[in-house]
């Protein structure tokens, strides 16, 4: 056997258990540095009314386009300056974290369960169920996401639940594939047989049987899923269709400061860094957590 052979199985067999993949998973250092980050914005958004100096739309007359504090002009009542309107800009990334996160958590957890649900039923059980399912997919594949998304916000206007159902209503498609592959075949396994021959029931076998064996792509996908959730959210933020306009979001205060980067360039420049620390740490914690499940990957 070659030692490139040996080193895969030591790989897989390490991987098998839950205390192997965290191990694998703590062992890679981008991995565990974007968590952090992750963790840090995600703490950020949730004690955002505890930790913000100010409220976000609190706006302060006498303090427009104050500058960040390292910079001339600057001071420490506001630390990183504020926009046209006199408002923290601090105060506002903070609670514009919560929105890009609760928005990314909501949307990814609806397209999971249905896409996961809807797959494993067409991969299971196959029929005519799977051959409507192929098509209505086929159909939803023809549209770019963002514009698929963005034709129906346009129609409804900003607000909170046609955001989430614009970015879910075609987001399914990804899990519903992956769960499907992952059925079809694992419906002709050994364990799979077994539990038949035993007498288990269909649910029993797709909850307990399948679905812990195909949980892991899913997983992985989820993760890596969040970040195209939260650009889109920005993207249409940032075009006045996303997020309503009182509440504080990454995107419109990009599109706040568009105006204004030649002379006050933190008020764009400040969110749309926090968008891309945020978007390439949920994707290098999202390969870091590939690897940890399927050590194979790391070719």
């Amino acid at each position: 056997m070659s030692q490139a052979a040996s080193e895969e199985e030591a790989l897989e067999s390490v991987a098998a258990t839950t205390p192997g993949m965290v191990r694998l998973l703590l062992g890679n250092r981008v991995a565990v540095v974007a968590g952090v980050v992750v963790l840090a914005f995600l703490a950020m958004g949730l004690l955002a009314p505890a930790l913000a100096p100010y409220e976000p739309s609190e706006q302060h007359a006498e303090a427009i386009r104050v500058a960040p504090f390292w910079q001339a002009g600057g001071g420490t009542r506001f630390l990183l300056g504020t926009d046209g309107l006199g408002r923290d800009l601090l105060s506002r990334i903070m609670y514009g974290a919560r929105v890009s996160i609760l928005l990314g958590v909501v949307v990814v957890l609806l397209t999971l369960v249905v896409g996961a649900g809807l797959g494993m039923v067409a991969g299971y059980f196959g029929g005519w169920f799977d051959a409507v399912m192929s098509r209505v997919v086929d159909t939803l594949l023809a549209f770019p996401f963002l514009i698929f998304a963005l034709a129906i916000m346009a129609a409804t206007g900003p607000n909170l639940v046609a955001l989430v159902l614009a970015l879910a209503f075609k987001g399914w498609v990804d899990f519903y594939r992956v769960a499907r592959g992952d059925v079809l075949a694992a419906r002709e396994a050994d364990y799979v047989t077994a539990a038949r021959g035993l007498g288990a029931s269909t649910p029993h076998i797709l909850m307990s049987e399948i679905l812990p064996n195909i949980l892991p792509p899913l997983i992985v996908l989820a993760t890596l899923r969040m970040a195209t959730i939260i650009i889109a959210e920005a993207s249409l933020s940032f075009l006045g269709i996303g997020v309503p306009p009182r509440i504080p979001a990454w995107g419109t205060m990009v599109a706040d400061g568009r105006a204004d980067v030649a002379s006050a360039w933190w008020i764009a420049t400040l969110p749309g860094i926090a968008i891309l620390l945020l978007v390439l740490a949920v994707n290098l914690f999202g390969e870091g957590l590939r690897d940890a499940l399927d050590p194979r990957m790391r070719k």
